[in-house]
């Protein structure tokens, strides 16, 4: 009992300062660890913490900002973050299922949305300073663009689909550099473009799809959730590039988003509350960088000294562009 003591004391160490456990062996992550960006990290339902759920800023390896909501409103509406943008001023766009809002540095809600009973959102992209473009899955499932200095509505866009079950309709929404609107449909296992009239102008095969982004080269990112890859199609939707797990030594849980670098690498959201086992999750990479040929240049564990929780969607903030103008891939 004492030598199996030692050996845990010293396993859980070195997941702390950076190790994880790969398919065969227990080694060193690549990268810097927290050093290696500045970013804002934010994930969906860390059923460790029921009591309120987290989003981070992390700057020079340190946690500089934390804001945090309650798991369940007053009404038992469930609460947890699956999006989340800083604009360049520092203020925060999120959405977190039961609502969404805009929350400044000194943490002061300056926008709120609040879902109608019998509906969620899951996603909530700035459009500029004073839009934003969010989903909201009901029946009928819309996406709207919404002024959040007058509160107005200023578009609703319906989104047909085939299943009446509203948390399975989609997640990510996001507007292209064009002003259409590519849509991924989880249950009908498509992402689907649709220009602001409701018109499907485009639309690939892609099973379960969490996340889908336009790429500054007029191709399409797709994140797999449970699936586990994350997929490059061209417009015909032919494959042009795939991430799987044979191709990292590590255990790939769900890949929620996929944000793609200036620099041509990709950086994956690797979700793993999905695993109602929470005593696996201390260890596992929650983010990872991979160049075009797929190597692994950056994988983050931290469960520790911070326990930033699972990852569903992540912003590096030295990552140059404009997020309210469309700059970045994401």
């Amino acid at each position: 009992m004492k030598q199996f003591a030692i050996i845990m004391f010293f396993w859980m160490s070195f997941a702390a300062c950076g190790y994880a456990q790969t398919k065969n062996s227990t080694e060193p992550l690549p990268g810097n660890g927290l050093n290696q960006h500045s970013f804002l990290y934010a994930g969906e339902w860390d059923m460790r913490h029921p009591e309120a759920q987290s989003m981070f800023v992390v700057r020079d390896g340190k946690v500089v900002w934390k804001y945090s909501i309650p798991m369940r409103t007053l009404s038992g509406a469930i609460q947890e973050f699956d999006d989340a943008t800083m604009l360049a001023n520092g203020n925060i766009v999120f959405a977190c299922m039961s609502g969404a809002g805009i929350i400044s540095p000194d943490k002061n809600l300056i926008w709120e949305f609040k879902c109608p009973e019998g509906t969620e959102t899951h996603s909530c992209q700035p459009i500029g300073r004073d839009s934003v473009l969010m989903v909201l899955n009901g029946n009928p499932a819309k996406v709207m663009i919404i002024n959040t200095a007058e509160n107005k509505i200023l578009k609703e866009i319906i989104i047909p689909t085939t299943t009446t079950s509203t948390h399975v309709q989609f997640r990510h929404v996001r507007i292209t550099p064009k002003g259409t609107i590519i849509v991924p449909l989880m249950a009908e296992n498509k992402v689907v473009e649709f220009t602001l009239d409701g018109k499907e102008i485009w639309s690939v095969s892609s099973k379960w799809p969490w996340a889908a982004i336009r790429l500054r080269n007029g191709n399409t990112l797709i994140s797999g959730d449970g699936n586990g890859y994350t997929r490059e199609v061209n417009p015909a939707g032919e494959t042009v590039w795939e991430l799987t797990q044979a191709d990292v030594p590590f255990q790939l849980y769900n890949s929620q988003t996929a944000n793609r670098l200036a620099n041509g690498n990709t950086v994956i959201s690797n979700w793993c509350a999905g695993n109602n086992k929470i005593e696996e999750w201390a260890g596992t990479v929650q983010v990872f960088e991979v160049t075009p040929d797929k190597k692994v240049v950056w994988a983050l564990s931290s469960w520790n000294n911070p326990d930033l929780g699972p990852d569903t969607y992540i912003q590096l903030l030295d990552e140059p562009g404009n997020p309210e103008n469309g700059e970045l891939q994401r």
